[in-house]
């Protein structure tokens, strides 16, 4: 009988699945390990619940680790621990390119706008900082009361959750029957969302038609670069209700779908990853690495599942727990 792998060794190994994005030009000696090897190393913190890196280290350094530290060795070598902090804390910047390959290889895969229309829905949902809050008047003061506080989180105000202290999470997402994150990043909460967004227009499918969004995506420049990639944005609109303008319930159906798409997409995700209270990082680059490494790990569960036959969107939870 064939002993079939477990299910956190075979995400491992879906990373080397990832297409690469376009290499940069890089002067010097090429590094001596790979990216895929650290991206391997974030499907394990993020599976295992390892936010920091001294703890991901310090589980691997236990002898029945041995086969996952066989795993992430290349050309028989195992990086030092300064190679990995130096590494790990790098990874970050390369993580949109990665999400954004993995969401245009999946469109293509599992063509989740066969019956549907090429719609995706934009939008930020707040995770809140670790610790304490920095108020206002300390921030401006220069003070920080407590050694808890995030200084490098920042305010916004939600309209479900009203003011937070914290992060976005900037994501695109299909409009379909399964729900693929297309692109993400992640900001200090006080960033604008429609100064975010033209970040994301690069890594988006050419195939996608349709880009929804929110009041606060109702920028000219953003609907200019819409244009220029040949799709269109549609987006609500300020002013008293009931608007009148043409086109006004055509803008409602859509606003419907955005709602029940990326809303829904949002709470299954902070479910999934137990981002609904604070999250466990601190700082901006170990912040930016678990969030959008969880990004990552939600669309190679899509991968597995599919080649699995399971279903896309019921079970991914307890699939990952058991993991």
């Amino acid at each position: 009988m064939v002993l079939q792998e477990p299910v956190l060794v075979m995400l491992i190994r879906l990373v080397d699945r990832i297409p690469e994005p376009s290499p940069e030009r890089r002067r010097g000696r090429p590094p001596r390990y790979s990216e895929r090897l650290f991206l391997k190393a974030l499907v394990l913190m993020i599976v295992r619940h390892l936010p920091k890196v001294h703890t991901l280290l310090e589980v691997l350094d236990q002898p029945e680790m041995r086969p996952m530290r066989a795993m992430l060795t290349e050309h028989g070598c195992y990086p030092s621990r300064r190679t990995w902090e130096r590494r790990l804390r790098a990874l970050p910047t390369g993580l949109p390119a990665r999400i954004g390959c993995l969401g245009r290889c999946l469109v293509g895969l599992l063509d989740p706008w066969h019956q549907d229309g090429r719609a995706a829905a934009i939008d930020s949902t707040v995770l809140r900082a670790l610790g304490g809050v920095w108020h206002k008047q300390h921030r401006e003061a220069g003070l920080v009361p407590h050694t808890s506080i995030d200084t490098e989180a920042g305010w916004t105000k939600s309209g479900w959750h009203g003011w937070v202290y914290g992060w976005k999470l900037h994501l695109v997402s299909t409009v379909a029957a399964v729900w693929i994150p297309l692109a993400a990043e992640l900001t200090a909460a006080n960033a604008a969302d429609n100064e975010v967004a033209p970040t994301l227009r690069p890594e988006l499918p050419s195939e996608l038609g349709f880009l929804l969004g929110d009041t606060t995506y109702n920028d000219p420049d953003l609907r200019e670069r819409c244009a220029a990639d040949e799709r269109e944005l549609v987006a609500t609109r300020r002013g008293p209700y009931p608007h009148t303008d043409g086109g006004v319930e055509v803008r409602r159906i859509f606003h419907a779908l955005r709602s029940r798409a990326i809303e829904t997409f949002n709470g299954q995700f902070k479910g999934i990853f137990d981002c609904g209270g604070q999250v466990p990082t601190r700082g901006l680059v170990a912040t930016r690495r678990y969030v959008l490494g969880a990004v990552l790990v939600y669309q190679l569960t899509l991968l597995y599942r599919h080649e699995h036959g399971a279903d896309l969107r019921v079970g991914l939870k307890p699939f990952l727990k058991a993991a």
